[in-house]
């Protein structure tokens, strides 16, 4: 067995884990982690918005909802 063809099912599973997936978006991997950090980020602030509003109505009463519609666009923009 050459050394290629171990290497090859490696590189498969690389490309699976990490790069097909960003590829389907024109992206490169950190790019993709970019946009995924940022979006992690601000579910986070929405998250905390909403936990606030629970406990105080009168608080962040829109937070979340906005947040969310942004992701959203930001979403649709990319496909």
């Amino acid at each position: 067995m050459s050394d290629t063809t171990q290497n090859e099912p490696r590189k498969s599973t690389f490309s699976a884990l990490f790069l097909d997936h960003p590829a389907t978006v024109d992206e490169t991997y950190f790019q993709h982690m970019r946009f995924a950090f940022s979006f992690a980020f601000w579910l986070g602030v929405a998250a905390i918005g909403a936990l606030v509003h629970a406990f105080i109505p009168a608080l962040c009463e829109t937070t979340a909802s906005r947040i969310l519609k942004r992701l959203n666009d930001r979403i649709a923009r990319r496909h």
